[in-house]
């Protein structure tokens, strides 16, 4: 019988929010059996918590965040994946600030902080969930279709296309969740160059750096957009690689963007609060349709 799990001790971590900019604290915490995942504002008055949960969800517009009353939670989703790639079923978050830190975008900070203190093994038998049948949600005009099928296992396949010479169609597979820790876990989230200008230009990326995302290139852009990011992301030189990224990193997997993509669904499902048993098809995922998908697999979903 597997049994629920806590993380073993405390543990935190500072860094900048993508998009407040914000420096934050966030600690994990131990907790009981039956918790699930909640997160504490310790920076508001009375310190309220939000579970996270597919009902709590109110943005998804450049990551998931979640609320309940006034206190909001936001970028979730590269914890959320850390927290369910290491089947890890019971932590506290205390927030020191609005938004996780996006440290180098991907779940690898996390997952390695979590493994050097390890997890705890608790008292109580561990549930999964599952489904009896096919469960679909589209978007018909974007493309977008997510389906979860029974089954006695964990698969998620994750189809990416981008229709664009530098990122076209991608596959990513993760047969057993044992294998987020290689195969997934360190994948970063990444940008096309003419929606990082629109975000800079907008003030939307106060906390964004070349560190934490791969930055695709369709267009070789004119010196004068490169002297600009160079000076907004404090940086000396940027170039255009000849793979059509920004000189900033080097690409971990060649399906790095796709494996990203399969990443955030793994947390935006950890919503449910239950580790999944079942294979779940995904074309073209995104926040918005990861927890839309969510909250439609919750209406139905069976607990084992």
């Amino acid at each position: 019988m597997n049994f629920q799990n806590t993380i073993a001790s405390p543990v935190s971590i500072s860094g900048k929010g993508l998009h407040t900019g914000q420096q934050v604290t966030v600690t994990l915490e131990p907790a009981p059996a039956d918790f699930g995942i909640q997160f504490m504002r310790i920076d508001l008055p009375g310190n309220p918590v939000v579970k996270a949960i597919p009902e709590n969800v109110f943005d998804t517009s450049r990551g998931t965040a979640i609320k309940d009353g006034e206190a909001e939670v936001h970028t979730i989703e590269h914890l959320m994946a850390a927290l369910a790639g290491l089947s890890l079923d019971n932590v506290l978050v205390k927030m020191m600030g609005a938004e996780t830190p996006i440290l180098d975008g991907s779940s690898r900070v996390y997952v390695e902080l979590i493994k050097e203190v390890g997890l705890k093994e608790l008292d109580t038998p561990r549930h999964y969930a599952t489904v009896n049948e096919e469960i679909t949600f589209s978007i018909p005009e974007q493309q977008v279709e997510l389906t979860i099928r029974p089954a006695d296992h964990f698969k998620m396949t994750v189809n990416v296309d981008y229709g664009t010479k530098v990122l076209a169609q991608q596959q990513a597979v993760l047969n057993n969740l044992e294998d987020f820790y290689p195969d997934v876990y360190n994948c970063r989230t990444f940008v096309f160059l003419n929606e990082l200008q629109f975000l800079i230009h907008n003030n939307l990326i106060r906390g964004g750096d070349v560190d934490n995302a791969i930055v695709f290139v369709d267009t070789i852009p004119e010196k004068s957009v490169l002297k600009e990011l160079a000076l907004f992301f404090n940086k000396k030189d940027i170039k255009v690689t000849a793979n059509h990224i920004l000189n900033n990193i080097t690409m971990r997997h060649n399906n790095e963007p796709a494996r990203h993509k399969l990443l955030d669904l793994i947390g935006d499902l950890y919503l449910l609060g239950f580790p999944l048993q079942a294979e779940i098809v995904a074309n073209r995922p995104g926040h918005f349709a990861n927890t839309s998908f969510a909250k439609k697999i919750k209406e139905k979903m069976i607990i084992l």
